[in-house]
């Protein structure tokens, strides 16, 4: 079994995917984690309240999510990007069901406290976001889905320790899943055909990255990426073994990645 998670980019084929899921199953189970952030983004533009971008001391971009951003994110991942993915993989003969977090306390998570802000060169403390870290997973409802042929379709929000809704890293709520259900290899497909040296010129993909060297190419993660790479580090100390990062926008993304077209890190 591998676990395949599906970027929130808008130019994300599904059709493509979807198809390639389909090719996959005949083989091997299959659990698919996805992100909806540019439709999140044109909703809460469309609803006046634009999504905010935090960029932690460290470096790293989230989301601020507060109560308001809550709403708008269950609409959307939950609701419609979930929905409308089960909906496609259904029509290529897929026995997908969507759950989010929440559902059956799939991802339990730790409510962070505070979050920090680099706003110029000063540092805010924020307390009122509603973000978290996914510590554990609810196997046994993802077991008795996949022991029935079904093929789960996850994604956040996750609820917390005291059952409230929180915003979750995908990255890094996939490394755990990953460990639970003892996954050896990740795909993920996002908008470039792998890790990029410059991010602004595709043919500068880098073909491999040695797993225990995956730190020396932190540099060349601009943006999201950076989380993507930190996520990866979480997945291999939690004993996976092969991470795929490949192109979401191709025809056969998941089959061409496995045959090595895109960056492999082992």
């Amino acid at each position: 079994m591998k676990i395949l998670k599906v970027g929130g980019g808008s130019s994300i084929n599904w059709d493509f995917v979807g198809e390639d899921v389909a090719r996959f199953l005949k083989n091997e189970q299959l659990i698919i984690v996805h992100g909806a952030g540019a439709i999140r983004d044109e909703i809460a533009t469309q609803l006046n309240t634009p999504s905010r971008t935090i960029i932690s001391p460290s470096g790293y971009s989230s989301t601020y999510t507060d109560k308001k951003a809550i709403e708008i994110f269950l609409m959307v991942y939950p609701g419609l990007m979930n929905k409308q993915i089960v909906a496609k993989l259904q029509s290529y003969g897929v026995n997908a069901v969507g759950l989010s977090g929440i559902d059956g306390r799939l991802w339990q998570a730790k409510r962070k406290k505070e979050i920090l802000s680099q706003e110029g060169s000063k540092i805010k403390v924020i307390k009122d976001s509603f973000t978290g870290k996914v510590e554990k997973i609810n196997t046994d409802l993802l077991k008795l889905l996949l022991g029935a042929q079904y093929l789960p379709v996850l994604c956040p929000p996750a609820i917390s320790e005291e059952y409230e809704i929180v915003n979750t890293d995908n990255d890094t709520a996939t490394a755990v899943l990953a460990k639970e259900m003892k996954c050896k290899e990740i795909i993920i497909l996002f908008e470039a055909p792998g890790l990029l040296k410059n991010y602004k010129d595709e043919s500068t993909m880098i073909k491999h990255i040695p797993k225990e060297k995956i730190d020396d190419y932190l540099p060349y993660a601009q943006g999201r990426m950076k989380k993507k790479v930190l996520g990866a580090k979480k997945a291999f100390e939690n004993g996976v073994t092969k991470i795929y990062w490949g192109d979401g926008r191709i025809a056969q993304p998941i089959t061409r990645l496995l045959k090595g077209e895109g960056t492999i890190i082992s």
